[in-house]
């Protein structure tokens, strides 16, 4: 019980009141304010790391900050996605610098000549918003509202999950203690994650280049971005001149921010996707229910390392495997696409073609931070169909032209399928009838609702 002499701060009410509702939740509000104001005997440090934060001095009082206001405002029991938001600057701002007027200019004009280049090659439409030039923490500020959206399922189940295993595995009289305070403890839970997603996207606003870097797309559908300081990071070491290297880094982010504002569909499809998949993932409480079992305060370092190694997300289903498939496939198509019409937007760049096979391998391998997001909500973010997806849209385009090809991305039912990637022989044929002027070949399906048109029309009676 805490001490009485505790000034009364006004969150919660007196300890007098042992109600049925309200009394053994106040305890254990009051046990855990002991533990964030150092009246216990659990080190504040090892929260910390809990919480995936280094083990110094500002980041264990930003910690305890955060945490007591957690505590103070965990009526609803919902994530505070503000404090990631919190997290994600403040690891940004470490090592950021701030572009030289030189550097801006060179990549303003790297933005200009990837339009004129982009405007031979494609027939999707300008951007309305002129393309923006981010600090890492500009980044994080704008990217977080999408990243907490995908994670939020993943945090919820986890927050629930994890406080309902709790009450199970808690000893009998304390369990009407941490019943009354599940809605502290599902925010609490709900703050660790939301810090360690803050962290991942920090860390990630060091990885990423540009806007759409990632794939998915982060900015408004209207926006187009490149980091400076990290496109400077990513030309080290390449021997190739850095203009070439803006200009081509320039021509892929305003193709795939293009392709969105011309496709106004695609943005909410795929994030939908996304949400749907994420909104499937459950919590293996047999794990929770083992780290419950043997759960020691004063170390929760196991608790930590499986929420973020992703042990307590179990293998997917069939149908999350098929979702899965889908959203991937999706992907695929949206960089295939980008990688197609940046080379022939490039040809006439000396080093295009070792540029874009540091843009391969860097895609390929990934960054930690995109390692830790897939580990942390379930989702890879890579596509692992896009040199398929590149070859087909490469084929369509040789096959057909610019214009034709882009014309897929007007509707999702005319859009490529799983099964082009695997042979487009049969879509090619199709596009290439289409551009002849010839009849198209019908489907079964198709071919079946026309005979069946067919013969109502001779079956009509015809009127006099």
């Amino acid at each position: 019980m805490a001490d009485d002499s505790r000034p009364d701060d006004g969150q919660n009410p007196s300890n007098d009141d042992n109600s049925e509702n309200g009394g053994t939740g106040d305890e254990f509000r009051d046990m855990l304010r002991d533990i964030l104001a150092g009246n216990s005997s659990i080190d504040p440090s090892q929260l910390a790391g809990a919480a995936g934060l280094p083990n110094d001095p500002a980041s264990v009082a930003a910690l305890m900050n955060q945490l007591q206001g957690a505590l103070r405002g965990s009526g609803d029991g919902r994530v505070n996605w503000d404090i990631a938001l919190k997290q994600g600057q403040e690891r940004a701002r470490a090592g950021q610098l701030t572009a030289t007027d030189e550097q801006r200019t060179q990549l303003e004009q790297a933005f200009h000549i990837a339009a004129l280049w982009l405007d031979d090659v494609v027939s999707v439409a300008e951007l309305t918003r002129e393309p923006r030039l981010m600090t890492r923490t500009e980044w994080v500020t704008a990217t977080l509202p999408l990243w907490s959206q995908l994670a939020e399922p993943v945090a919820t189940s986890i927050s629930d999950s994890l406080t309902k295993v709790l009450t199970e595995q808690a000893p009998e009289e304390l369990q009407g203690m941490i019943a009354g305070a599940s809605q502290v403890m599902r925010s609490l839970g709900g703050t660790l994650f939301a810090m360690q997603l803050g962290q991942v996207v920090g860390q990630l606003s060091s990885e990423v280049v540009s806007g759409g870097d990632i794939g998915i797309p982060l900015l408004d559908e209207q926006q187009a971005a490149l980091l400076p300081q990290n496109v400077a990071v990513f030309g080290e070491g390449l021997d190739i001149p850095s203009d070439q290297v803006q200009i081509y880094l320039a021509v892929r982010e305003l193709a795939h921010a293009r392709l969105f504002r011309h496709s106004r569909w695609l943005r909410l499809h795929l994030i939908t996707s996304i949400t749907e998949f994420a909104h499937g993932i459950r919590i293996d409480t047999d794990r929770l229910e083992d780290l419950a079992s043997g759960f020691d305060p004063s170390n929760p370092e196991e608790l930590r390392q499986a929420m973020v190694d992703g042990s307590l997300i179990p293998p997917k289903s069939d149908a999350q495997l098929a979702a899965l498939g889908r959203m991937e496939t999706m992907l695929a198509l949206v960089e295939g696409w980008v990688d197609v019409v940046t080379a022939e937007a490039t040809s006439r760049l000396p080093k295009s073609d070792a540029i874009a096979e540091t843009v391969r391998r860097r895609r390929a391998s990934g960054g930690p931070a995109e390692s830790a997001f897939a580990t942390l909500v379930g989702l890879e973010l890579r596509p692992r169909r896009l040199r398929e997806a590149a070859a087909m849209w490469q084929a369509v385009t040789d096959a057909v032209g610019n214009e034709a090809r882009d014309a897929l991305w007007a509707h999702p039912d005319i859009l490529p399928t799983s099964e082009d990637l695997d042979d487009p022989q049969a879509l090619i044929a199709r596009l290439t009838r289409t551009a002849s002027g010839a009849e198209p070949v019908l489907d079964e399906v198709d071919a079946a609702l026309e005979d069946l048109l067919r013969d109502d029309d001779t079956e009509r009676p015809r009127e006099d």
